[in-house]
């Protein structure tokens, strides 16, 4: 048993019918299609961490350079 009760031959034949009903160029563009969306959404998700994790950086070295200018401001 496959899916839900669903057995390999099921599937087969599920397949089958979607292959005749739309033709193997179809589902091949289908297929790339949805590649590139998938690939272009881990660009853009990676591209934002990128981004989060540098304006964290630079806010920490911010934190940073203050939290040294107070201390040497208490000094003086």
């Amino acid at each position: 048993m496959g899916l839900g009760g669903i057995g390999i031959w099921n599937l087969l034949i599920i397949l089958a019918i979607i292959v005749l009903l739309f033709g193997t160029k179809k589902l091949k563009n289908i297929g790339g299609d949805l590649g590139g969306a998938i690939k272009g959404f881990k660009k853009a998700v990676s591209e934002e961490d990128k981004k989060t994790e540098s304006i964290n950086h630079q806010e920490k070295k911010d934190t940073t350079n203050a939290d040294v200018k107070a201390k040497e401001k208490d000094k003086a």
